[in-house]
């Protein structure tokens, strides 16, 4: 993939190189259809990040959409407003990449960031379409809203722009961050504090066995000096550093809890987003996970005294919080 695009895209053409390797229904249809409004919108829900979107309860201060600019992509004879308050109205703002240093360490190949912001409109057909999208998170005349009735490839533009900034967002925190660096945080503690045989640690070692192993790995050859995420990535050079310390700070222990997450967004309800499939099949592995686990720990616990008295959970605990988290 590297050695195929040594610097930028030359044409649309390039993109079918990258699918040499990967033909199937799914990318067939997805090359045909990716430039299209109804793709970009289905990415939000079931795509490579499907984490980003969330119910619009009202319209921040920083994104001034108005409904003279996106009344021609209502359906329902309502203004915006009372779209919005209608829940028909979705947003999903990548404002923790405002001010991280995009990659330099090529200087034949500037890259770039932006911090879009992007408004997302539900038809009567259930189907999610982008209606406004503002690039930077500070509004004026040099961060305009671009709209569907702007020029062809102004709109397509200002959709890619959106879709790389979700690209930095999977990557570095969905990824990177919330699976890789948080599942070792917890495999140390579990390494450091709990005996083999104890009944947490055999729930956890299935999931954690090669976590320490593939971290090291990405550690030597990913997201070091020189690494692949220099050589690619345009948050490369340092800025996925930014990226990640900026996440943590306002990482939750609640945010890895599915359903807190899927609530905390406001799209839980299946009637109102009913081809959400991200939710509905998060919810069943949560529940089976949930249920499994639930009836191993009860065989041993039987109050919260016991977990309390139990010193290898409390110092596992401790270790996740205090070392692992430095106490955020």
């Amino acid at each position: 993939f590297m050695h195929m695009f040594q610097s930028s895209w030359s044409d649309f053409a390039d993109f079918e190189k990258i699918f040499v390797r990967i033909k199937n229904t799914i990318s067939e249809y997805v090359m045909q259809h990716w430039k299209e409004d109804f793709m970009f919108g289905y990415q939000f829900l079931n795509g490579c990040n499907p984490v980003m979107i969330q119910k619009c309860t009202k319209l921040p201060d920083k994104f001034p959409v108005t409904h003279e600019m996106v009344s021609v992509s209502l359906e329902r004879e309502l203004t915006l407003e009372q779209e919005i308050e209608a829940g028909n109205v979705y947003i999903a703002d990548y404002e923790v990449l405002d001010g991280i240093s995009p990659n330099s360490t090529d200087p034949c190949t500037l890259q770039y960031l932006t911090a879009p912001i992007c408004l997302l409109y539900k038809t009567a057909q259930n189907k999610i379409l982008p209606i406004a999208i503002q690039l930077g998170q500070t509004p004026g005349e040099d961060n305009p809203i671009f709209l569907p009735t702007d020029g062809q490839y102004d709109w397509l533009l200002a959709k890619i722009w959106v879709r790389s900034a979700d690209f930095q967002y999977h990557q570095n925190i969905t990824h990177l961050l919330r699976t890789h660096l948080m599942t070792e945080v917890f495999a140390i503690a579990m390494y450091r504090q709990l005996s083999a045989v104890h009944p947490v640690y055999k729930l956890l070692i299935p999931h954690i066995r090669f976590t320490i192993a593939i971290n090291t790995k990405a550690r030597e050859q990913l997201i070091c000096e020189c690494g692949i995420f220099d050589k690619a990535n345009a948050t490369g050079g340092g800025g996925h550093i930014q990226l990640i310390q900026k996440a943590v700070k306002s990482l939750t222990f609640r945010s890895l809890c599915f359903p807190d997450i899927i609530q905390a967004r406001g799209v839980d309800n299946k009637e109102e987003l009913p081809t959400y499939f991200y939710r509905d099949d998060g919810y069943r592995v949560w529940e089976a996970t949930k249920s499994f686990v639930s009836d191993v720990v009860h065989i041993y616990y039987a109050s919260d005294e016991m977990v309390q008295e139990d010193e290898e959970i409390q110092a596992f605990i401790k270790d996740a919080c205090s070392f692992g988290m430095q106490d955020l």
